[in-house]
């Protein structure tokens, strides 16, 4: 790592995620060395040996770890103040691999029910398949949370902000529960960043990111990260990471490595352009309500500001005129594409209903507030002014 541990400590987040986890090789490059090998070789068999014993420190093979993932590792985890940190292919390893590494047949699974489409389907479709139990409860009702978990609980999970609605879950007060009833409470932060929801703070005990979407932040590359404690890390994750094979590539964590370097700057100004157009749709008749959580008027307004720094980057607002008039809309747009990614440089907009929840039941969408109206916005770089002409001409004339 550049820098001694003392002085690490002291750095600010800018300063960590340009200068966190490097590890320069003794050519002495600038940029972080890309490792693309596979394997590493060894001074003699005993070393070998030694190696996969644990008595001595060193690489022994990509899957297990690698020069250039470490540094992704390590820089991640400086930002969100973890323990440890154990990269994987994409944020959905991340996800599975954060549960699975803990839970067996017998155990429970209190879920929030607000959720993407394939977490959902995780903890529905697939934790059942071996035996596990999967209780999904409404994240905004503490007395739901609080009946599911006293039978006890082996995990907890949840999204806040939630995809795609928005809605929050009070990440302190929950994990109290969770703890009291034996769980490890899990948050998916995607939509939060590490800049503007500290969940370990909270309470929470592990923290998962999908990095493709602001860690990257331009539509390059799948990565995620799981962050948390040593001891879980080493004891639980590292087994079954290495033996299933979820594993981030070289070339993914470098990629990942250098949007780490610009993510305050991206993403300040994204959720300050989201705050703006949040207002501005707020305004258009053709907006029947925006949900945003830097809004005064968004319903959990109080929590957001209690636990958020910042309101983010993404907008879902309904479309009056339900499927019709949010197709209308989504079609007419001139700057912002239509795309199910986030997080990244270019704004971006889907429709849920039909995209990422599209396999949940109409029921439960209904349930979670994905109405037929219902659109969600990832806003990006562009000139603020320039969305607004944007969204005001598509949401015109219909």
């Amino acid at each position: 790592m550049s820098g001694r541990d003392d002085e690490v400590d002291g750095w600010a987040p800018e300063t960590r995620l340009v200068r966190g986890g490097l590890n320069r090789s003794g050519e002495g490059e600038t940029s972080e060395a890309l490792f693309l090998n596979s394997g590493f070789v060894y001074e003699t068999a005993a070393d070998a040996e030694a190696r996969f014993k644990g008595e001595q420190d060193g690489f022994i093979y990509s899957r297990y770890g690698n020069p250039t993932v470490a540094m992704f590792e390590e820089r991640l985890r400086l930002l969100e103040g973890a323990e440890a940190c154990f990269a994987t292919a994409t944020g959905m390893a991340a996800v599975f691999a954060s549960l699975m590494a803990q839970l067996k047949a017998g155990d429970r699974v209190v879920a929030s029910r607000a959720l993407f489409g394939s977490c959902h389907h995780i903890l529905t479709q697939i934790l059942p398949r071996f035996g596990i139990e999967a209780v999904l409860v409404d994240g905004d009702d503490l007395e739901q949370w609080a009946d599911a978990l006293r039978p006890g609980a082996a995990c907890v999970f949840m999204e806040t902000p939630a995809n795609p609605t928005l809605a929050l879950i009070d990440i302190a007060a929950v994990s109290e529960l969770a703890h009291a009833a034996g769980a490890q409470v899990i948050v998916d932060n995607v939509f939060a960043t590490p800049l503007f929801q500290k969940p370990l703070e909270l309470g929470a005990d592990i923290v998962v990111y999908s990095a493709t979407k602001h860690i990257d932040g331009q539509g390059r590359c799948l990565g995620g990260a799981i962050l948390s404690t040593r001891a879980f890390v080493d004891d639980l994750l590292m087994p079954f990471m290495r033996h299933t094979g979820p594993s981030l590539s070289p070339f993914n964590a470098w990629v990942m490595l250098k949007g780490l370097e610009t993510l305050p700057l991206r993403v300040e100004k994204m959720a300050a352009n989201a705050l703006a157009l949040a207002e501005h749709l707020q305004a258009m008749p053709r907006v029947a309500e925006v949900h945003y959580p830097g809004l005064p008027c968004f319903a959990q307004a109080t929590l957001a500001k209690r636990q958020m720094k910042a309101g983010g980057t993404l907008i879902s607002f309904e479309v009056d005129g339900g499927k019709a008039a949010a197709f209308h809309c989504l079609d007419r747009l001139k700057i912002v594409d239509i795309s199910n990614n986030l997080g990244d440089s270019k704004s971006l907009i889907t429709h849920p209903e039909t995209t990422t929840h599209r396999a949940i039941s109409e029921a439960e969408r209904r349930r979670i507030g994905v109405t037929p109206g219902l659109v969600r916005l990832s806003v990006g770089l562009e000139n603020v002014d320039d969305l607004k002409r944007d969204f005001s001409q598509a949401l015109s004339n219909y």
